[in-house]
């Protein structure tokens, strides 16, 4: 059933506290809110029992700009991911998912939730201030900031969509929380056929690494859903691609293993994501005058396109992932010696192939020789090939966004009503790409190397606090996006669980996940030379317990295995159809002539 919210907009309020009134908290709360910000949430009615999922099709540009204000209590602190469905009486019971964003807290040791409609006549909300008992679902707008304009003008144009929100609230005998998923669609900006063409090249050529003998696609292959099917990605010496992927032998042996899971390219390249990799170290931002925040500082070169062009430069400085070790070529050996050294090198291999040379000369206005060619030219081109190639926006679910009621499964619908209501996924996993790009901790088990710190002797990984250096970090990885989610198995940061199913069960109860979890669950080519560091962190009984404690999911909404089973079939239906069916234009050679990894090998 859909719902004309720009005709059937009315006002309803929903409140829950600890041990304030709801008419005090009104009086408190309400006005002072409601007259000094301009917030609103759009709501959707419906006299049934059954309120139906809210997508794009129904809120969207022009129907309503909307924010819900939700505060928390003692607990809890933005950034947060609550999970469940709370019951009345509300006394200890929390009820809400915070956004990340600064949410104008008035008082933290407080829980409640206020939705405020706005309509085109203020009169309208005094109309319905004494309806709102019957509501039935709230579709919310987190604009955080103080309107759509004045947000659009601090970020000087990035995209500002926000975790939007639905909250179903049936009063009587108990208060069931749910979401709606209704967002703008994502944009990505059209790139150049030529440079797209030149990508493509470069992305299944080994010529950018150290030693010639491992390219992006070899961790980020389309038959393996764009990553490579295990939990510690197998760099610089392996041989392979995929599950089959071996750690070498003798002298070309690998020396580590690369320390978090290879994350999937899917949409990469819509115009809201600034901010990339697990801990978000690489970023859009002024900081160092090159325009991104990167662990190259100010040593980034300046002319880079997108956030996705300058990560494409640090692959090629890793020891474990590309470059190889400072002993063993001119690569590896720049880069021990500054970061920014190594791209020259790489550069001048690529322009000194003709082919190259002269696909860059045709696809770059400002390029008239094969010698002016950089490695920003490089990294636009490699960027510009994953923004165009991998966009996924055919599923089934766009099916049924679209109109087509047809196109879920009765499981898949199941799973979607989960997904946006009792389950709580939507809280994290918000908008059109399914993630609201920000960090949280799950308490992941932790074995491999980890991604160290300098100076930190252990072979853990601190997630966003090695890029941020804040405590309060500690632990965090990124919400990952869940588009082609069912293609991109292992699961977590380090891939440490094999199912959907695994990982769903991890959120519902991290303790019991943890207690039951083994190292049998990960997928690791076998090399006995690593063994004894795959699993040491987990000896390490203050670290266990502080990775435990480090958690943002508290809620625990009960599900069946019925339950898990449908909402493991909601993310099957996001999968795409061209991604499913590996529909892209694989080189069988590349202008360096050397060979191109294949499944078959």
């Amino acid at each position: 059933m859909r719902q004309d919210l720009s005709e059937r907009v009315h006002p309803r309020f929903v409140i829950a506290h600890e041990n304030m009134g709801g008419f005090d908290l009104f009086r408190r709360h309400f006005f002072d809110h409601f007259f000094k910000a301009d917030r609103g949430v759009g709501i959707a009615t419906d006299c049934g029992q059954r309120v139906p999922h809210i997508g794009p099709h129904q809120i969207g540009r022009g129907h309503t700009a909307a924010d819900l204000v939700i505060p928390s209590h003692a607990r809890l602190r933005p950034g947060m991911a609550l999970h469940g469905a709370a019951q009345v009486p509300f006394k200890g019971t929390p009820v809400v998912t915070l956004h990340p964003e600064p949410q104008r807290i008035h008082d933290p040791y407080e829980l409640f939730g206020v939705g405020i409609a706005r309509t085109r006549r203020r009169l309208q909300s005094f109309i319905g201030l004494g309806k709102f008992p019957i509501l039935h679902q709230i579709a919310a707008c987190l604009d955080i900031g103080q309107g759509r304009k004045a947000q659009q003008a601090q970020e000087k144009g990035q995209a500002h969509h926000r975790v939007l929100w639905a909250l179903c609230f049936i009063l009587g005998s108990g208060l069931t929380l749910g979401t709606a998923f209704a967002t703008e669609t994502p944009v990505f900006p059209k790139a150049d056929p030529q440079k797209v063409d030149l990508g493509r090249l470069l992305f299944y050529d080994k010529i950018l690494s150290g030693n010639k003998n491992i390219a992006c696609a070899t961790c980020h292959h389309p038959a393996l859903g764009t990553s490579d099917k295990l939990s510690l990605g197998v760099g610089e010496g392996g041989r392979g691609l995929g599950p089959h992927r071996t750690t070498g032998t003798g002298r070309d042996r690998i020396n580590r293993r690369v320390p978090r899971n290879a994350p999937g390219l899917w949409n990469l390249g819509a115009s809201q994501i600034n901010v990339l990799m697990h801990d978000g170290r690489i970023s859009a931002d002024p900081l160092y005058g090159n325009g991104f925040n990167t662990p190259a500082e100010e040593w980034l070169p300046q002319g880079l396109d997108t956030v996705l062009a300058a990560q494409a430069l640090f692959p090629v400085t890793s020891e474990t992932e590309m470059a190889g070790h400072h002993e063993e070529n001119e690569v590896a050996g720049a880069v021990n010696d500054r970061i920014d050294r190594a791209w020259p090198i790489l550069a001048k291999r690529v322009r000194s192939i003709p082919a190259y040379g002269e696909g860059f000369v045709a696809a770059f206005p400002h390029i008239d020789s094969p010698e002016q060619v950089s490695i920003v030219e490089i990294a636009n081109a490699i960027g510009a090939f994953i923004a165009e190639e991998f966009q996924s926006l055919d599923s089934a679910y766009d099916a049924y966004l679209a109109g087509d009621a047809t196109a879920l499964s009765p499981a898949q619908h199941r799973g979607r009503d989960l997904f946006f209501g009792k389950a709580a996924c939507a809280g994290c996993h918000a908008g059109p790409l399914f993630s609201d790009h920000q960090f949280r901790a799950l308490g992941l088990p932790a074995f491999g190397p980890g991604r160290t710190r300098r100076f930190d002797p252990m072979a853990r990984d601190v997630g966003r606090m090695g890029e941020s250096d804040a405590a309060a970090d500690a632990y965090r990885f990124r919400t990952p996006m869940l588009r082609n989610v069912a293609l991109t198995a292992p699961y977590g940061h380090n891939g440490a669980y094999p199912t959907l199913g695994a990982m769903i069960r991890h959120h519902l109860d991290p303790e019991a996940a943890r207690a039951t979890w083994s190292p049998e669950m990960v997928t690791l080519p076998s090399a006995d030379w690593l063994q004894p560091v795959d699993f040491v962190i987990q000896s390490d009984r203050l670290e266990m317990a502080r990775q435990a404690r480090a958690r943002d999911i508290y809620l625990k909404p009960k599900l069946t295995e019925g339950e898990i089973a449908d909402l493991v079939a909601f993310l099957e239906s996001l999968t795409g159809a061209e991604a499913a069916a590996v529909a892209y234009e694989i080189p069988s050679e590349v202008p360096s002539g050397l060979p191109v990894d294949t499944l078959s090998q």
